[in-house]
């Protein structure tokens, strides 16, 4: 099991626990994130929802050598990508959140990240692109200048300049993530919970456009970068573990 869900309160903690592959996901950890956040939606004496990773990292994102889709029906890709959410969830971040990784922190609504933390979106330092809601989510949530040079170079944030740029909500110790996130998830708690998901559910309207325009902008990324030599190199590179050879094609 890659997945385990621990409740406290009327709060659910979901933990991706596949640390030997660090946290990459693959489709059983996709099923179990998903099948964690259908119980957060539909029981109602659950109101507030987190998702970590371990000690020494969040998640590397995709895994790709684990085959087939990691993507569920309810929440698309890694089972919470493109789910629709009415109940809060906070990420929280120990250790590197990468690619898919750091595309499941920017589809949460809060994020506690340790002084640990990294964020990055290196997908083009392998020929391919972002293919989670990074391409438009990123440039929400940071300076667009920022966002680009995340997404076009292997630059990363650290939990302090994400927090600097409002990515990150709280900045924690070492080892003190979960709990930090618990003490905002009780904080939310004290608010009404049906007031708490309408507010959630009006602002997520207010995307509604804009996400069908960033998911069919991403879709056509995905189909140009999937025809390329290059992204074949990228990837044949990233397993045989060196240096690609680009050749613009």
């Amino acid at each position: 099991m890659t997945v385990r869900e621990t409740v406290h309160g009327r709060v659910l903690v979901v933990h991706m626990e596949r640390e030997a592959k660090r946290n990459a996901i693959d489709r059983e950890m996709a099923e179990g994130i998903s099948a964690a956040l259908d119980r957060l939606d539909d029981d109602d004496q659950l109101w507030v929802g987190v998702i970590t990773g371990t000690e020494s990292v969040f998640s590397a994102g995709t895994d790709l050598a684990g085959g087939g889709s990691a993507a569920t029906e309810r929440g698309g890709e890694y089972g919470l990508i493109r789910r629709q959410r009415m109940k809060p969830l906070i990420a929280a971040v120990e250790g590197p959140a990468l690619g898919g990784g750091f595309e499941i922190v920017l589809a949460c609504d809060l994020v506690v990240a340790s002084t640990t933390a990294r964020f990055a979106l290196p997908e083009t330092r392998r020929g391919v692109v972002a293919t989670s809601g990074a391409l438009f989510r990123a440039v929400r949530a940071l300076p667009p200048p920022i966002a680009k040079q995340l997404l076009i170079t292997g630059a990363g944030l650290s939990a302090e300049r994400a927090h600097h740029f409002g990515v990150v909500n709280t900045v924690t110790e070492p080892g003190t993530a979960v709990r930090e996130a618990l003490v905002l998830a009780e904080d939310i708690c004290l608010s009404s919970p049906i007031a708490v998901r309408q507010t959630l559910a009006a602002l997520a309207d207010q995307y509604v456009s804009a996400d069908e325009i960033g998911w069919a902008a991403t879709a056509h990324a995905i189909e140009v970068v999937a025809h390329s030599e290059d992204m074949r190199e990228g990837v044949r590179a990233f397993f045989e573990r060196r240096p690609p050879q680009w050749t613009g094609r």
